[in-house]
């Protein structure tokens, strides 16, 4: 079973549409927040990634399926497993949780390739690979 790291927070205001749901393409940034939590819990952050090997994860893919809407103020639960791993594949996964009640309100994955600073394809870096693969 692949690990899943949890990531807690409140719906602010500003993420509601005028019906008071959150907007949908916030729930894109939450498995954000989610994959950068993630990779903390693995022992290395994006930035420090990006900085020491010039490796940059592009999103390839991104799927999100609504279904019940979150709501200002409520806490919610995003947690995030590590589903697939190849050299230059990353798949991760996402169940966005009312943390109150446990009520599933989304899911979804992304899809990551490991890029160059010029834009070319490239591998993960053995030392982000192992901790990824091994923690």
């Amino acid at each position: 079973m692949p690990r899943t790291i949890e990531s807690r927070f409140r719906v602010r205001y500003a993420e509601t549409d005028q019906m008071g749901f959150v907007y949908y393409s916030n729930y894109l940034i939450w498995m954000e927040i989610g994959r950068g939590d993630f990779c903390r819990e693995c022992g290395f952050s994006y930035a420090d990634m990006e900085r020491e090997t010039q490796t940059y994860l592009a999103v390839a893919e991104a799927n999100c399926r609504y279904i019940t809407p979150a709501r200002y103020d409520q806490e919610v639960v995003i947690q995030t497993r590590l589903e697939q791993t190849k050299r230059r594949y990353l798949k991760f996964t996402y169940s966005v949780l009312n943390a109150a009640t446990g009520t599933l309100l989304a899911e979804g994955y992304t899809v990551h390739v490991p890029l160059s600073q010029d834009g070319k394809p490239k591998s993960i870096p053995d030392q982000y690979f192992e901790k990824l693969t091994t923690s």
